[in-house]
């Protein structure tokens, strides 16, 4: 597993979020300059974000995002996840992402990679938002 800038940038602004609480909308512009995200970039990550129900938003002058639910319920594998797919080393061990790939040949090297995804995907699944504020 290999974060991407997307997925970095997505787990920033929605700790900024949190900190912010669910009730403040938060202009992108803000939350790009306090994250040093690129605003144009930022904007494509809070749409995804917000189709897939983590956040909400409001136009105007006192418009922008925030959390659509609390922080306590987002788990960052879920955020990896909706933007890097797979946990797992190689796709042979993956749970949501499954593909033969030629390691499966051997057995003891593939039980190698599936304890390392269960690892990180066990440590993952169970932090929130709130456990990293």
């Amino acid at each position: 597993m290999k974060l991407t800038s997307k997925s970095e940038y997505a787990l920033l602004a929605l700790i900024y979020l949190a900190r912010s609480g669910t009730n403040n909308f938060v202009p992108v512009q803000v939350i790009a300059s306090s994250q040093c995200i690129p605003p144009k970039f930022l904007e494509q990550i809070l749409l995804i974000l917000k189709r897939a129900k983590y956040l909400r938003s409001h136009r105007g002058q006192s418009g922008g995002y925030s959390l659509a639910k609390p922080a306590e319920l987002v788990h960052l594998a879920e955020i990896i996840r909706l933007f890097d797919g797979a946990l797992a080393p190689t796709e042979s061990v993956s749970a949501y992402f499954y593909e033969s790939t030629p390691i499966e040949k051997e057995k003891s090297l593939l039980a190698v990679f599936r304890d390392i995804r269960n690892y990180i995907s066990d440590k993952l699944e169970n932090t929130t938002l709130a456990d990293v504020l």
